[in-house]
């Protein structure tokens, strides 16, 4: 008699958890990107120019 109540609470216990834990793991992923967007990047060495010499022959 208490079967379905039983099977109906412990449903909604598993789906409540499924929905947060994929909600945290995509949260947590959503503020890894952001803060690898906002973090200082180190400037990137220029490339001196190369003068090109033209030979005469």
């Amino acid at each position: 008699m208490m079967f379905w109540p039983a099977v109906t609470l412990l449903g909604f216990l598993v789906l409540t958890g499924l929905v947060i834990v994929m909600g945290s793991s995509s949260t947590a992923r959503y503020e890894r990107e952001q803060r690898a967007a906002v973090a200082p990047r180190s400037p990137q060495p220029a490339h001196e120019p190369v003068a090109a010499t033209v030979g005469t022959a």
